[in-house]
């Protein structure tokens, strides 16, 4: 099948997919009205009030900061997995999510807005990966691959650490709760103010990613070959680690931590399109959103209470990506 092809049906099911999740919930509303309604408000006509207030106060700004929250995870997963030549990677291989999710805690144990609970997340995110990378430079193998991932995985075993230690302080009748949903991933308090203050923040993150796609994809081929063909391989490198974390801590700070996404997500767009990262990334970002838009339907209406997104992704994740590893080895080596 062709990649115009291929893209133009994953267009096609995210907004199908984000139609029907609009119209599912208390108070269904049909996709033929959910579209009436879109094209009243385009056009400034008069919309029932009832429809206008769940649709567009409730229902709609939870279904974009889904959909931005998947294709961020995976496009970050995606540029991850090609820039590291491994397909176990995923977005929080730099301790991003458990920077973000320390930062977060944090600010609800001192009981702050839940505004400064998503700036320290954040904050904690980025400032993990900044950790990360003086480390390795301290070490002198800054452009050592393996040498930035295992101070990744030790400053994100910290932060973890420090995250129990937080848990343990909280109040188990108050903080703890809202320290665990959290953890575990929601979107169930999204407000369009908060869509609006992430989404510039993802765009900017995307937009390196998106440009530079083509030398992306020339890294998987090695750091030899990329220098042969041109390419600045330690600038690069730097480029897309900035930009995949931004996007990362962006949404994790609006979202939680919700594994999975940014590991299974790239496999299924890479069995669809091919390892090539032009092709792979605008896959990754349209199948990624669809897949939490769809996931996040499902939290909000399997259960008489909301069921957390990183339960549901990892249910989902877990089976699904064994059934890629044992049927679809060799494709999906980046």
């Amino acid at each position: 099948m062709r990649t115009a092809t291929i893209l133009f049906t994953l267009t096609a099911l995210l907004i199908a997919v984000a139609l029907v999740a609009a119209g599912i919930g208390p108070y269904p509303i049909p996709p033929q009205t959910v579209v009436e309604a879109l094209w009243q408000r385009l056009v400034g006509g008069d919309i029932q009030s009832t429809i206008d207030t769940v649709l567009f106060n409730i229902r709609l700004p939870r279904i974009v900061a889904a959909g931005f929250v998947g294709a961020a995870l995976a496009a970050a997963g995606a540029a991850y997995q090609s820039l590291f030549r491994n397909p176990l990677v995923s977005p929080d291989i730099l301790g991003v999510s458990t920077g973000a999710g320390f930062g977060a805690v944090v600010g609800i144990l001192l009981g702050f807005p839940v505004a400064m609970i998503q700036f320290l997340g954040f904050a904690g995110g980025l400032a993990t990966v900044a950790i990360v990378v003086t480390l390795a430079r301290a070490l002198r193998s800054s452009g050592d691959v393996l040498v930035l991932v295992l101070a990744g995985i030790v400053v994100g075993a910290l932060a973890g650490a420090a995250i129990s230690l937080v848990k343990v302080l909280a109040d188990p009748y108050d903080q703890l709760p809202a320290i665990t949903f959290w953890l575990l991933g929601s979107l169930s308090g999204i407000k369009a103010h908060d869509v609006a203050a992430t989404v510039p923040v993802v765009l900017i993150g995307l937009g390196p990613l998106i440009l530079l796609r083509w030398r992306i994809g020339v890294l998987s081929l090695g750091d030899d070959e990329a220098r042969a063909l041109g390419v600045e391989v330690g600038r690069l490198r730097a480029i897309v680690i900035a930009a995949a974390t931004l996007v990362t801590a962006s949404v994790v700070a609006i979202s939680g931590v919700i594994g999975w996404v940014g590991l299974m997500v790239p496999h299924m767009a890479r069995l669809l399109i091919g390892p090539r990262f032009d092709r792979l990334l605008p896959a990754a970002i349209l199948l990624g959103a669809a897949f939490m838009i769809g996931v996040d339907t499902l939290a909000r209406s399997a259960a008489r209470i909301e069921i957390p997104l990183g339960v549901l992704t990892a249910i989902i994740g877990g089976p699904v990506f064994v059934w890629l590893l044992a049927h679809n080895q060799r494709r999906l080596l980046p």
